[in-house]
């Protein structure tokens, strides 16, 4: 089954070439069924970057997904043309009194600042508030997971001495989550960020649990009671190219960066990045998707509490 995307979303032509299945608003409302409504929080500065691999993603599974984009209005982006904003995406007022059967929370280039410094933390907290009774399972990705364990459950973040920044392998820890159902015992993931939270913070909280971990990047998955709320501390959606993308960005202004681990052949940035988590990112979101959206949000979206 396909995404539906806005009309006209930049997206498209990319997911189009890829052979993605999408759909757009005007061929969606001729269908009779119920698409499950997804809203992506994108913090991204890189916005139609992001909003194609969430929508790559969110295209794998036999669910009609309708797709709703958000900004945060306290927060004006330098890297995206307000006329694409004011195409594709909504502000927090403007859904504020809908629901949502999922939610994605991006990660955001801000893990350097203290919480309260971030421009729009207040509006952040407001949101999160906000999806604990209008979204029935909101997926938070790398800050986007650190900042929603501080503001929910009080689990501070600290600063790393070296970024963890590459593709590592992680460990499943708890097997009879159908969050990694269908995963192999070990799996690669992407990491590019200069804090981290700690274990033994998340295991004093009881209604937390640790599904995988890597013993080079830290935890990286965690789930709450009932799957409410997922936390993913990696970045699965990321393409084939964009941790290049950073690494030359920060290698060419100058700035102390080493090549991402476990990316180039042999450590060798002349040579074309391995793509080695492809698989398990579709696999990550396909069963988020099935078996906590899909098959637990009510079918009135309006009774969702």
């Amino acid at each position: 089954m396909p995404i539906k995307i806005p009309n006209g979303l930049p997206a498209a032509r990319t997911l189009t070439e890829e052979n993605i299945f999408i759909m757009t608003q005007t061929r969606a409302m001729t269908q009779d069924i119920r698409p499950l409504r997804i809203l992506l929080l994108n913090l991204m500065p890189t916005k139609v970057d992001t909003e194609t691999q969430f929508s790559r993603l969110l295209s794998n599974s036999p669910l009609q997904v309708e797709l709703t984009l958000l900004h945060t209005k306290t927060h004006r982006a330098k890297n995206t043309s307000q006329e694409h904003l004011l195409a594709f995406y909504e502000t927090f007022d403007d859904v504020r009194d809908q629901k949502f059967d999922g939610m994605i929370i991006t990660g955001a280039p801000v893990e350097k600042l203290d919480y309260e410094e971030v421009e729009y933390w207040e509006e952040l907290c407001e949101i999160m508030d906000w999806t604990r009774h209008s979204v029935h399972s909101t997926m938070h990705i790398c800050w986007g997971a650190q900042a929603a364990l501080y503001h929910h459950y009080g689990i501070p973040k600290y600063p790393l001495d070296e970024k963890v920044f590459g593709v590592f392998p992680h460990t499943v820890e708890y097997k009879n989550c159908t969050l990694l159902r269908g995963f192999d015992d070990t799996f690669m993931a992407p990491h590019s960020r200069h804090t981290t939270v700690r274990r033994e913070d998340i295991e004093k909280i009881p209604t937390l649990k640790i599904l995988a971990s890597s013993p080079d990047a830290g935890v990286y998955a965690v789930k709450s009671e009932e799957g409410r709320q997922i936390f993913i501390m990696g970045h699965s959606e990321y393409d084939a190219r964009t941790l290049e993308k950073e690494y030359l960005r920060d290698k060419n202004a100058g700035l102390p960066i080493r090549p991402p681990k476990n990316y180039y052949p042999d450590d060798d940035d002349t040579k074309a990045p391995l793509m080695t988590w492809r698989a398990h990112a579709s696999l990550l979101f396909s069963n988020w998707l099935n078996y906590f959206v899909y098959q637990t949000t009510p079918y009135d979206i309006g009774s969702i509490q």
